[in-house]
């Protein structure tokens, strides 16, 4: 029985093979007989057929959107979709997000919880609270460059002309002064006191991105404060009754949570952090 189910698929893999030949070789000889085409024009089933042909001159005529001069849909698609795919790397260095995300992060190291709350929860809680503080620059972004663009009435270089102008003046209140005087000596780029639309935007991130990091980790400093003085307390009460072999953090950790809650701790971190883009 082996033997017989071998025999049946190697002549299968025969005739295929022979099929496969058989296939190559006409179309071969079919490509090879074929008269070369020298003049090209419209056939009776093309839509819009007429009598020109195209005499091979390397000319053509492309007509965009009725020459009105606005987006066709085709482009609109294709903006979104290269909007969505930067997506990220906006929300992460011209928002708010990095210093959220990091005090949010620093919140949860201190109290000693490893994932409560997940790293979802802290992530949605940072992007809705990103949106809450961007809110008035994306409404300036939407009014001066989405819409008259959308209308037609300016070109894509003027959108991003203007859509930048929102996101300067936000970035401009967030970056300390010695971050962007660095990354001008790195980058040898002057500019005058209180002129700062003369900054390059490719030098105006960076700078911003380091403030935002900077300050993060000052609010994250001034967190862990008072959960080290509960571990010192712990740990100082459990060396003095002779239990070195308990981890301190197992007996710490329910009173971080209650002093956390009793505090009201997430009202605290969550205003100190948005009144600090106020």
């Amino acid at each position: 029985m082996k033997k017989f189910k071998k025999l049946i698929t190697i002549i299968s893999l025969i005739s295929a093979a022979l099929f496969l030949t058989a296939a190559l070789s006409s179309a071969y000889s079919f490509r090879v007989h074929a008269e070369p085409n020298t003049s090209y024009g419209p056939t009776e089933n093309a839509p819009n057929a007429s009598d020109k042909t195209t005499t091979g001159d390397g000319s053509f005529t492309l007509s965009f959107d009725g020459d009105t001069g606005s987006l066709s849909s085709t482009v609109k698609i294709l903006l979104v979709l290269t909007v969505l795919s930067l997506a990220p790397a906006i929300l992460v260095m011209l928002t708010s997000f990095t210093r959220i995300i990091v005090v949010l992060h620093f919140v949860r190291a201190a109290i000693g919880t490893q994932t409560s709350p997940p790293n979802q929860v802290l992530t949605g809680l940072a992007l809705f609270l990103t949106l809450f503080i961007m809110w008035p620059t994306f409404q300036q972004i939407n009014k001066n460059a989405i819409k008259p663009l959308d209308q037609g009435k300016i070109t894509e270089e003027q959108a991003v002309k203007r859509a930048e102008k929102p996101l300067r003046e936000f970035m401009y209140g967030q970056t300390q002064t010695k971050d962007l005087d660095m990354f001008c000596d790195i980058a040898d780029v002057s500019y005058k006191d209180g002129d700062y639309d003369s900054v390059p935007f490719y030098v105006l991130v960076p700078s911003f991105m380091l403030s935002e990091l900077r300050t993060a980790f000052i609010i994250g400093f001034l967190i862990y404060i008072p959960f080290i003085v509960i571990d010192m307390v712990v740990s100082s009460v459990l060396m003095s009754m002779g239990m070195m072999m308990l981890p301190p953090t197992t007996i710490s950790l329910p009173f971080k949570i209650l002093l956390f809650v009793l505090a009201d701790g997430w009202n605290l971190v969550i205003s100190g952090v948005v009144k600090t883009f106020y």
